[in-house]
This record gives structure tokens, sequence and C-alpha cells, in this order.
């Protein structure tokens, strides 16, 4: 389960993702189809001056008679498209049977004179004709001539173009006077839209032109089209006299539908304008009859699919689609998906939202602007989709991880910092896992007393552990209240700083105000227990400033937040020297240093601490006010000055005189320095003696 919520997770992912771009599965294709119809809605729809369509609708029939028509109504067309100046007719209407009614050759005839010779010379109106055949899965016999094709490039296009069984074609009669043969086949996307056609195919080894290819093909008088392919399928088909169409591998080219064209209903002579030379379809819209295609432009009917085909071609507004397209599109969208993962997990959760959302935004700004300014089709749809999956699965591993590890800070520090340190540390939970060399002030205290606390509850263990947590909870308050940190709690002893992990550019004043506090909190526990009865305790502390290594330390299976360092072990030497000054609260010299003018202090010592050579000041706090003793402090200073100049029995003197000052709180102080003193008047001292006492214990 923990591999789920790691990193590991979201590279596997990254992984799938990428498979499942490569397998393409059709809800893939489909979301990438829907989006390059989108791309068309952003087009600016302009009106046709080339192509005219001519529709057999419900009025056609209502006036012309019940579908279908005898050929001599058709006939009849063609001349009324001849004498308004038509261009090139094409016929999306099929002819596959004969005409019951013997019109055949009469509509033969009125195509064939209509047909460009080879001079160009015509006895009609221009009028060229196109017929247009249907790709069949039945044994149907293809009939009529073959059109000429050239084709480029290495290999044989029919190895690319789509292929069909057979075709379904018009009479022979009338295939063998027209200008043109067309098919009408569509290639329909797994949503059934129609977004592409075919501009060729191919049926056995013979290949057949689209439609609208032989609308321009007959339009330029040309007698063969062009199809030209590469070592990866088909690149472009080209009719002399217009811009080459490129395709897509399998030699289908996207229809742009963007164009409004004239369409005429057609009821006799009359119902057809002048046509100016202009492309002309016949089609079917009668109800029942024709079969609306659905594409982007919505349901379409044959013959307008055609015109817009036609029209892009005529235009050169051909929409492509790179034939690397699908590998850059997976490219961009691994690239986008590593991106954003480093994001999540390296960035604050802001940057990693700005550059996921900055990603999305240039991928559709590119796909969208390819489009609108070069036609050129990039799906966005993939690479937004797949980088916002990796978005939301990385961001919730992280949430779920940096939730998990708040907890654990939680629970590690709730008892032991300030709610606005354990906030801190979720917040920046490096402070605990990467550690720092900082300047700390650091604090020892322990319990005094505790034997006869211990003894009156007997072998009530539930009431003393009762009892000690709140002990300790008193102790603890002033320090949480500071922002300092609790190390540990050793037996009825513990340990704080000050500075670390929070900042506190006053960390030696607040170590010193949180001692007195903790014994003002003392103070009033005993006041408790003592009404319950019980002896009261004492506590003796030590504090010291200096550098520190702070981090998380231990082994994998347990560590815990610490510090290390040699200030550390000085302050817990300084604390054990409390009961022997009879002093409850000590500090070293670089605390005083920092705080002298905020605390009434007075020298205690000159110590070298076992393991050391050299003596550091000791000073002691009381919770007294400064203007009260002025004169008592200086005897004492007098009387520390008596001692270092080894004259014993005047600062044992001096002594007596202080025993009772500071409201009896130095009394043991006084009493164990004159016993120093005898002792010192024992001992045969050098000259330059410093007045450092060297312990021998801690």
């Amino acid at each position: 389960m923990k591999w789920l919520l790691s990193g590991w997770s979201v590279a596997i992912f990254v992984l799938l993702l990428t498979a499942l771009r490569v397998a393409d599965p059709t809800p893939i294709q489909s979301l990438r189809n829907q989006t390059f119809d989108y791309y068309q809605q952003l087009d600016e729809v302009k009106q046709s001056n080339d192509v005219v369509l001519i529709n057999i609708g419900e009025k056609s029939l209502k006036i012309n008679g019940q579908y279908p028509w005898p050929r001599q109504y058709y006939a009849q067309m063609v001349i009324d498209v001849a004498n308004a100046n038509g261009g090139v007719l094409g016929w999306t209407i099929m002819f596959p049977e004969t005409d019951r009614f013997k019109g055949d050759e009469i509509f033969a005839n009125l195509l064939m004179e209509n047909k460009v010779n080879v001079s160009g010379a015509r006895r009609n109106p221009i009028n060229f004709n196109v017929l247009s055949q249907a790709t069949s899965t039945r044994g149907i016999k293809t009939t009529g001539p073959h059109i000429g094709t050239g084709t480029i490039g290495p290999v044989p296009a029919k190895d690319y173009l789509l292929k069909w069984p057979n075709l379904v074609t018009n009479i022979p009669l009338l295939e063998a006077v027209v200008n043109g043969k067309g098919v009408t086949a569509s290639a329909p996307q797994p949503d059934n839209q129609t977004r592409t056609y075919p501009l060729a195919i191919t049926v056995g080894d013979r290949l057949y032109p689209s439609f609208a290819i032989e609308m321009l093909r007959v339009s330029k008088g040309q007698k063969s089209y062009m199809v030209k392919t590469s070592d990866i399928g088909i690149q472009e088909v080209a009719v002399k006299g217009y811009e080459p169409i490129i395709t897509q591998p399998d030699g289908t080219a996207y229809i742009r539908f963007n164009n409004i064209f004239e369409e005429i209903e057609y009821t006799g002579a009359d119902s057809i304008p002048d046509l100016a030379g202009k492309m002309v379809i016949v089609g079917v819209t009668a109800e029942g009859i024709a079969n609306p295609v659905p594409t982007p432009g919505g349901n379409l009917y044959p013959q307008q699919i055609q015109a817009h085909m036609l029209q892009n071609f005529i235009d050169g507004s051909n929409i492509t689609r790179n034939e690397l397209s699908a590998v850059y599109e997976l490219l961009c969208a691994l690239l986008s998906m590593v991106l954003v993962a480093l994001a999540i997990y390296k960035l604050p959760i802001w940057a990693g939202l700005f550059t996921t959302v900055s990603i999305i935004g240039s991928i559709v700004y590119y796909t969208i602007h390819s489009y609108t300014a070069n036609l050129v089709l990039f799906d966005a749809t993939y690479p937004a989709i797949a980088t916002f999956l990796i978005f939301t699965q990385a961001s919730f591993n992280n949430f779920w991880v940096q939730f998990k590890l708040r907890q654990e800070i939680q629970k590690q520090f709730a008892g032991y910092a300030s709610p606005t340190v354990v906030r801190m540390l979720q917040e920046n939970p490096d402070l605990i896992k990467q550690g720092m060399k900082k300047e700390v002030s650091i604090c020892f205290s322990d319990l005094r007393g505790f034997t006869p606390l211990g003894e009156s509850f007997g072998d009530d263990v539930q009431g003393l552990t009762k009892i000690m947590n709140g002990y300790m909870d008193a102790i603890t308050q002033p320090i949480l209240d500071a922002d300092g940190m609790v190390i540990k709690y050793i037996g009825d002893a513990s340990m704080h700083i000050h500075n670390a992990p929070m900042d506190d550019p006053n960390h030696p004043a607040s170590a010193v105000k949180t001692g007195i506090l903790m014994l003002r909190a003392v103070e009033e526990f005993n006041d408790k227990i003592v009404k319950e009865g019980r002896p009261p305790v004492g506590m003796g502390a030590g504090i010291n400033t200096g550098l520190g290594y702070i981090g998380e330390m231990g082994s994998t299976a347990r560590h815990s937040y610490d510090i290390l360092g040699d200030a550390v072990s000085t302050a817990a030497r300084i604390e054990s020297k409390c009961k022997k000054y009879g002093c409850l609260l000590l500090v070293g010299g670089d605390t005083y240093k920092h705080t002298k003018n905020s605390f009434f202090y007075l020298k205690v010592d000159d110590l070298a601490v076992k393991g050391k050579t050299v003596g550091i000041e000791i000073y002691t706090v009381l919770d007294v006010k400064i203007s009260k003793y002025a004169k008592a402090k200086q005897m004492h200073e007098d009387m520390h000055m008596q001692y270092r100049k080894q004259n014993f029995d005047k600062a044992i003197k001096l002594c007596e005189q202080l025993h009772d000052a500071f409201e009896g709180k130095m009394k043991g102080y006084y009493d164990m320095w004159i016993e120093r003193c005898e002792f010192q008047k024992t001992q045969t001292l050098p000259k330059d003696w410093d007045g450092v006492f060297i312990a021998t214990s801690k």
C-alpha cells in the first residue's frame, strides 16, 4: 500500500498513460476527434462563390412526380443547367439500373453532347458531367473505363489506400459518355462521424478517384491525377491547376465544414438562376429518400459533404495532420507529465499548480493556434488530460504523504512544543529531517525531593504517576508558552532548547525567563500537593548558550528530534551543580553575557566542569527585586573578590553577613562557600591562582 502513495506510483502511472496513447483505443480516438471538431467551431463561415447545390426535395417531387424520376427528367436538368451557364455538373445520384421508361439513351445523348472534345469546342454551353460511384462489399463487377493515375514515390499507392472488394457503378451506357466518374466512399470514425474522405481507393489492383477529385480534374480538362507516396504512406493527391491536397497516410483528407452554399430545389428551368460557370452538384434531400450523414458540421447530405470537400480543394484550405503528430503529442505529454510531477514534489503547492496550469494552457494555446493559423491538427486533449491526471495523482500522493507526515509531527511533538512550533514543523518538515548547526540556549531541569514524595504514595503507583504527570505539565507549560522545544524527558528530569526549530533572536533571555517561570510553576504545584498532604518538591535547572547540532537522530527503527554538542553537555553539568551550590537556577557565562542587564544575577563560581580544564563563570538568577538588594549584591561581589585574593577569612565574614539576604534563597550557597573557604585555607595555592574550582564529578 505504501508504494501506491510514493513517487514510484506516479512514474508507473506516467508509463501506463503513455502505453494507453500508444494503444490508442476507441475512447481516446473519439475524444481526439471531438477536439478536432471543436477547432472547426473557431472557423469563420464564408459563402461559396464556386459551388452550387441542386437538390431534389419535397417540392421537387410534388411538382415533377414521385421518385425515382424517369431519365428524361435528368436529361432536362442537364439542359437547364447548361442554359444557366453551369460549369462542371456532378451527380451524387446513382443510376445502376436501366430506366423503365426507356429514357437512358436520351439522357446519355445529353451527357455526351455536353462532353468536352479534344479541341475544346462545344455544341452547347459549358457543362462537363461527372457521375458518382459507390463502394460495395458485394460481388458486383466493375464497369466503365479507368481514369488514368500518376503515382510518384517509393511505394505503390495501393499498398496504403483504403481497399474495397467492389464498386457499385452506373449502367455502362451512362458511364461511357461522361467526363468523369468519382467514388463517394466515406471513412467514418468510430463514433460514425464523417470527418475525412478518401481521395482515392483501390478495388483489386486499380485506383479510383473520389468524386471531388474527379470534379477538379474535369474542371481543368485533365486526363489524370497524381498520387504521391512515401515510406510511411500517401503524402498528397494533386490535380494540375490546383494546390496539392495533403492527406493522411491512408489517402484520406480532413473535411473543413466552413462554407455556406447556394442550394436550389429543382422544380424546372425557372428554378435555376444564372450559374456563371460554377460547379454544380446534384443530390436528393427529399425525406425518406435521402440519408443525411453525421458530420462535425451537423447532419449533411452526401452532395453537401462533396461540396465542402470541393470548396476546400479550390480554396487550398486543406486541413492537415502531420504523419508524426502522434509521436509529437506523445512526447509532449510525456515531458509535461514529468515536469508536473517534479513540480508537485519539489515546489510549493501553488508553484506546482501554476506549473500545471501553464503547461496545459500552453498546450491548448499551441494546438488552437496551429489550427487557426495553419489548419494543422494537433491533439491537445491527450497531453492536457494526461498532464492533469498526473497532477491529480501526484498532488493526492503528496497531500496524503504530507498529511501523514503532519500527523506524525503532531503526534511526535504535540507534548514537546507549542502549537505554533508544531504548525511550523508541519509546514517545514525539512527542519526535522535535514538538521542544522545553530546557536541555542539549552536548559536541563531535575526534580528535587522525589524520594519523600514517592514514599508518601506507598504502593499507589497510579497516584504517583498522576502527580508526576502533573509536575511535568507544570514545568512544561512555560516552555511551550515561550515557543521552546522539549527535547526529552528523562525520568523526573527534562531537557529543552530555545531558538530551534523556531528562530528566537532573544533565546538566552527566553531561556532564563522560562527557567524562572518553571520555578514559579513548581511553587504553585507544591501549594496543591501540600494541601493533599504530600511533601513539597523542588527543582534545579541549568542553562547554557552555545552551538548545537540539531535534527532527527537515532536508528532507522527508532529516532527522535535531538541536539548534540559541547554546549549541551556543559548545560547538563551546570544543572548537576545546583544541589551542590544550593541554588535553584544556574546559568553559564555565555548566557549571562547576553542577559546580564535583564535579570538579577549573582556570581556563583568560576568552575571547570568535569572534563574541562578551562573554567567558566556560573551565575544564579534570583526572582527578586534588584533595587531591594543592590547593597547585598555589592557585598556578594566583594566576597568573591576576597576569595580570589585568597583573603578567605574576609570572604567567610562576608558570607556570614549575607546568610539571610536575598529572602534567604542563598543560605545553602553561603554555607557551602564558608566550607570552601575553610578548605582552601588548608591548601597551598599558587600566587597566580585564578579562583577556578576544578570539579571532580559531574
